[in-house]
């Protein structure tokens, strides 16, 4: 029972996250195109089938639809139509046209960076290291430290998830001094310690300063639900930092991605499609909290923002490649071939979904 109940969770607590996000997305669209004056026809949360007609009064109808994840914004004249309409989108200015378009990966970027400075600013969580092997004779066996045991924090120094350094970085700097550590144990018991690290001279790229290893269980960082906040420069920058940095992340995913495919077609993708993530979101928010949800809400709406910008049809770097094409060779590429080449990137976009949720599957049930 309980089970099932922590899937239901999980499932509207993927629809909430990725939906939001989704739906913020359009809003960019939606303003962005009201700002300048374009005809906006629809406004749906959800996709496609119509469940309901929320309003419709004005010229936008705005709807709910049955497939609960996302949204979108229908606009007059977006497949390149009624171009002698002043108020339909293909009549507009490439400037116009680039910027409704680019709306949506900007909306995706600023809440990236709204949720991670505000985690910053009101609830940074605080995580240490937990080690699982103890090298025999070292400064750490010598102290009692245990495999399973977790660095909490050094000279009463503790270390934030989303910013600066961990528990283990600096240690080596202070070879041979003797550190003070908190230590909690697998009951949950902490302790204050005394350690003294090994010199310089003995320190090699198999024994560390501290006598710890990571060799055979990697280290893990380890969050004790506690947490600390920051001023709002401090906050300002992690926030900046942190959405730079997923942001880079995904870029390098995403060549790693290709690579991969490229490679061996047959391979378990790098990614996760809607399965995976809604199992990953539930397995944080379960283990550690509404904060580290919420801060992965915040890497996938930079990871929304990246995909979104790919010069991929139909995503909105497609569509913007497309009208920038368009305006250097103009009636060379034909209405209908801009509409198929939407249609052939809408079917290779849901193969591959398709694809990875097959392997989401296989994942989950273990194989």
């Amino acid at each position: 029972m309980i089970g099932f109940f922590q899937s239901i969770i999980t499932i509207l607590l993927f629809i909430l996250i990725l939906g939001g996000l989704v739906v913020i997305h359009e809003l960019g669209h939606f303003f962005t195109a009201r700002l300048a004056k374009v005809r906006v026809l629809e406004f749906g949360v959800g996709f496609p089938p119509r469940a309901k007609v929320i309003s419709s009064k004005g010229e936008t109808v705005y709807t709910l639809n049955w497939l609960p994840i996302g949204g979108f914004v229908k606009l007059e004249g977006e497949d390149g139509e009624d171009p002698d309409d002043p108020r339909s989108f293909s009549h507009q200015g490439l400037a116009t046209k680039l910027t409704i378009l680019v709306a949506g990966v900007a909306m995706n970027v600023v809440v990236a960076f709204a949720i991670f400075t505000g985690i910053a600013l009101m609830a940074s969580p605080l995580v240490g290291v937990k080690f699982f092997e103890v090298q025999p004779g070292s400064p750490a066996a010598a102290a009692g430290l245990e495999a399973g045991d977790a660095i909490i924090a050094v000279d009463g120094d503790q270390y934030q998830f989303i910013a600066g350094p961990n528990a283990l970085s600096g240690l080596r700097d202070r070879a041979g001094e003797t550190i003070s550590m908190t230590i909690e144990d697998t009951s949950g018991v902490r302790q204050i310690v005394s350690v003294s690290l090994r010199p310089e001279a003995e320190i090699d790229s198999e024994h560390g300063a501290l006598g710890i290893s990571g060799a055979n269980e990697p280290f893990q960082g380890y969050f004790y639900g506690e947490y600390t906040t920051n001023d709002l420069s401090s906050a300002v920058s992690i926030g900046v930092e942190q959405t730079i940095r997923w942001m880079g992340l995904i870029v390098g995913g995403l060549a790693s991605l290709v690579s991969s495919i490229v490679a061996d077609p047959t391979a378990p993708p790098l990614v996760s499609g809607p399965v995976g993530i809604a199992t990953q979101i539930g397995d944080i928010f379960w283990n550690s909290g509404p904060i580290m949800t919420l801060y992965v809400a915040g890497i996938l709406s930079a990871n929304l923002a990246i995909v979104n910008i790919l010069p991929f049809p139909p995503l909105d770097g497609g569509r913007m490649l497309m009208i920038t094409l368009k305006r250097i060779f103009g009636t060379r590429i034909s209405l209908r071939a801009e509409q198929l080449t939407y249609v052939v990137g809408f079917v290779f976009l849901f193969a591959f979904i398709i694809w990875v949720t097959g392997y989401d599957i296989i994942r989950s049930l273990g194989g």
